[in-house]
């Protein structure tokens, strides 16, 4: 190998050992004719110096030295004279006094510095990708996700799971999102799908009898993207056979507890908390709700019932909720400008019609423009309902309970940031379980799946599903942590004839079926297992055990919010030939 040791490796021992450093120059700084060049490797930095006693043609090719020139330089460890040692740096206490410097190769003025304090925009970061990934930020992440990915591996070694690859070239099904297609050149007119998730694959393989099933998947969604979506993404896919919600939710626990350890180095008690979806909309207004605070929704509808606020007791009576949250002794904290800065956020962005207030004064009177709506005593029930004391600021929403639960929600997450409610270095992990099966379809009528098609019901909510299938509720469970969804799961539909009720509901009729799924179907009928599993999110859970503000953080090579790859120029247009060979013609 052209290197003895990295540039984070040499210590005090090493002293008038020869080595030989390889990397990239960080820093230059000349001092009377002596030439110091920190260099970098993702190990660490080392001081290398250039002096006279190297050689004048040494110290002259030394001066020539930029920004990110790849260098070899081969010198004798010294300790660094009394008071100049550096303790910030593992390397700090040693310099490598450089007899010989190699130039492996040059470097264009980089369009910013790896180790500048201040990043430039993210869009400038994605197109030179390659010098953001030489960041020490992104090398620690990029080491935390290997770390994460390789405790993974060994903890589902340690029980049993076979890693098991499932095909990345399969048939398009309707799951959810839109499918990335393939064109097969072979097969004119006729295409493949990029797998969304390898949902059906994993349940071939329970039938097939691989009853403990793991994989780390690349998955493929052609949707509309937010700030914490990717088109491409990785996710923790394991399916087993023979078990309930309960077994699943255990081994995931018993990763959860495993990754806290070995990365946080902390301990979490087991099992983690559950509560159901209903719980958690009524509670919080979100099914991943951020569990490190509280300021848990409270319903007043009885109350606004009896008041003489019109928008409050017309809301109660025609079947909306009057609901809010209690920010604690936030009422000094928001002036009449900031709450009408708050009434804005919630209907712009989650429709709400307003926003109701009081402030909590002595005595746990609440002041309000208008409190002149409400009896005193019932000022007082109020009050006591939200457990508000002198200084708090009360924030109530009048609809439906859709726009209750997002506005609220959302209410409670700005504040909880802005009145910093809870340490951000904080780890918090729960369970929402017992899902809808279904939920409306506003577009076309009907129904959708909640989570996915295969899911099955719980057993008392069987009988729902053709007279009331909005009210079933499915075996189904999410991981949440920090407020965010970590993985989702469910127990699979294992009886043919229940799956075809299924796809009925959601519109789904035979023979789609059986021309979208009918291998499945076939596989039902040949003694398929009770299963279930999960899917972790990979991007995600790195995310948030690094405590990261982007996903695209936590990715070596991600895509912007409008699905382009910034460094390579994907998507882009191909050769007129290869789409003559496909018979595909582009039209604008």
């Amino acid at each position: 190998m052209l290197r003895t040791h990295t540039c984070g490796e040499l210590r005090a021992e090493h002293v008038d050992q020869q080595v030989t450093l390889c990397g990239w120059v960080d820093t230059c700084r000349d001092h009377s004719g002596v030439l110091f060049v920190d260099l970098r490797d993702r190990y660490g930095k080392t001081q290398v110096v250039f002096g006279p006693e190297g050689g004048a043609e040494n110290l002259a090719l030394a001066k020539s030295l930029r920004s990110e020139f790849v260098v070899a330089v081969t010198g004798k460890v010294a300790l660094r004279p009394e008071g100049t040692a550096n303790p910030r740096l593992a390397t700090g206490q040693i310099e490598v006094r450089c007899r010989k410097l190699e130039i492996l190769n040059r470097s264009l003025t980089p369009p910013f510095q790896p180790g500048a304090t201040e990043l430039p925009g993210e869009d400038l970061r994605l197109k030179y990708r390659y010098i953001d990934l030489r960041r020490a930020e992104m090398q620690q992440t990029m080491t935390l996700r290997h770390r994460m990915i390789k405790i993974m591996r060994d903890y589902f070694d340690e029980l049993g799971f076979i890693d098991v690859e499932t095909p990345m070239l399969g048939r398009s099904t309707p799951e959810g999102a839109r499918d990335y297609l393939v064109p097969s050149r072979i097969q004119e007119g006729t295409f493949y799908a990029l797998p969304q998730s390898p949902q059906l694959y994993k349940q071939i393989l329970m039938i097939a009898g691989y009853d403990r099933y793991v994989q780390i998947a690349r998955c493929f969604r052609d949707e509309d993207l937010r700030a914490d979506r990717q088109p491409e993404f990785t996710q923790l896919d394991l399916e087993m056979s023979f078990v309930d919600a309960d077994d699943v939710i255990d081994v995931v626990d018993g990763l959860m507890a495993r990754l806290a350890k070995e990365i946080l180095g902390r301990e979490i008690s087991l099992p983690l908390p559950r509560m159901t979806y209903d719980e958690a909309m009524e509670r919080f207004g979100h099914d991943a709700p951020d569990l490190r605070f509280g300021m848990e929704l409270v319903d007043v509808t009885d109350l606004a019932r009896q008041a003489g606020f019109r928008v409050f007791r017309s809301a109660a009576e025609s079947g909306s909720r009057v609901r809010g949250i209690n920010a604690k002794a936030a009422a000094g904290r928001y002036s009449r400008k900031a709450i009408d800065q708050l009434t804005t956020y919630v209907a712009e962005h989650f429709g709400a019609k307003g926003l109701a207030w009081f402030k909590v004064e002595e005595g746990c009177k609440l002041a309000s423009p208008i409190a002149k709506n409400f009896s005193g005593e019932l000022l007082a029930q109020i009050a006591q309902r939200f457990s508000a004391e002198p200084g708090d600021l009360l924030l109530l929403v009048a609809d439906r309970f859709e726009v209750t639960c997002k506005a609220l929600y959302g209410l409670r997450k700005r504040l909880g940031a802005e009145l910093k409610l809870y340490d951000p270095q904080q780890m918090h992990f729960s369970w929402v379980v017992e899902f809808p099966m279904f939920a409306p379809d506003e577009e076309q009528g009907g129904w959708v799946a909640v989570h996915h098609p295969f899911t099955t019901p719980r057993p008392q909510d069987q009988q729902r599903l053709a007279a009331e299938p909005g009210k079933c509720r499915a075996q189904a469970y999410d991981l949440v942590i920090n407020g965010a969804e970590a993985g989702g799961g469910t127990i699979r539909i294992h009886d043919q004839q229940l799956q075809q009720q299924v796809f009925e509901l959601l519109g789904i009729d035979r023979q789609a079926a059986r021309d979208r799924f009918g291998f499945l179907l076939d596989a039902l009928q040949y003694g398929a297992p009770p299963h279930g599993g999960i899917a972790l999110g990979i991007d995600r859970l790195v995310m948030i055990f690094a405590g990261l503000e982007s996903i695209r953080d936590a990715i070596a090579f991600p895509k912007t919010q409008r699905a382009t790859d910034l460094m390579t120029g994907a998507p882009g247009q191909v050769d007129a030939r290869q789409l003559r060979e496909l018979r595909i013609k582009v039209t604008r």
